[in-house]
């Protein structure tokens, strides 16, 4: 855990901190009941359907059908009061501002509508990861016991319905972002896909609680079953004051004069001027 000291992080002791930023850090999630109220979830709901209404989708992933893009809106906090307030609920922020600090920021900012029994549904359905890893590690390496690791960035779900297993909830695999690598991908769609000995946690939810999961952490939406009703939720990223926001995509808001991108005549030469493909945080 750390805390900022000036311009600097300094190590925080975990007894400085709630409870719950220790399970955050040491299992990679931590499950939050009732942080919303009844009133706050309605004027939630309320919001971000007058904004799926208003606004049409922003089609910025690659591969996906405009049916699919459907379900996403992004950079919410510029487009909701609700949202922004939402994203800078204390109950959210005292438990992870003692793993990326007092001046953590948004790093994006996501409302997803899922609806029921989509079958051609994105909706994050194979084991992955949102960055990272942050620190990689070889096969067969395990990260010290008497060493915490490192937050960078960490997910939020507040939840505005209920979500149970046959909605195909966000389920995590504890520990996993010790390990220093991605799921192994020939058990991408497994949902029985275990880590050190420690099985799936499924994020069942009522509206109003909140699911926060390390950017590390192996997680996936588990498979739907025959009562499926979807999903809803705002999703948040927090990120370290060192990680850059997301809300946008480089190719439209950058620091980047026309004639520098003008220059840039290899991909290579984009990344390098800040230029990026849209990944998990803007698409």
């Amino acid at each position: 855990m750390l805390h900022r000291n000036g311009i600097y992080s300094e190590y925080r002791e975990p007894a400085d901190a709630p409870p719950m930023s220790a399970h955050l850090e040491e299992h990679g999630y931590v499950f939050l009941k009732n942080i919303f109220s009844a009133d706050e979830v309605a004027a939630l709901k309320d919001d971000i359907n007058r904004i799926f209404d208003e606004l049409p989708a922003d089609g910025r992933a690659k591969g996906r059908s405009k049916e699919e893009d459907e379900h996403f809106r992004y950079e919410m906090l510029n487009r909701s009061e609700v949202c922004q307030k939402a994203a800078g609920h204390r109950g959210i922020l005292d438990v992870i501002e003692p793993l990326i600090g007092e001046d953590c920021h948004v790093i994006a900012n996501t409302a997803w509508r899922n609806e029921a029994n989509f079958e051609a549904h994105h909706g994050g359905g194979a084991w992955h990861i949102d960055a990272g890893p942050h620190v990689p590690l070889p096969e067969g390496v395990s990260w010290p016991e008497d060493i915490p690791h490192p937050v960078f960035a960490v997910g939020c779900h507040i939840y505005l319905i209920d979500c149970q297993l046959d909605d195909g909830p966000t389920g995590v695999l504890p520990g996993s972002h010790l390990s220093g690598r991605f799921p192994p991908r020939e058990s991408a769609l497994d949902p029985s896909l275990t880590y050190n000995g420690n099985e799936v946690v499924p994020f069942i939810a009522e509206p109003g609680d909140v699911g926060l999961f390390v950017s590390d952490v192996w997680h996936r939406r588990m498979p739907t079953g025959e009562a499926d009703k979807g999903r809803y939720f705002l999703q948040v990223h927090y990120g370290r004051r060192d990680i850059a926001q997301r809300l946008r995509s480089t190719s439209e808001v950058n620091h980047v004069s026309a004639e520098a991108i003008a220059r840039a005549s290899s991909e290579r030469d984009r990344q390098l001027i800040g230029l990026h493909h849209n990944l998990f945080y803007d698409g």
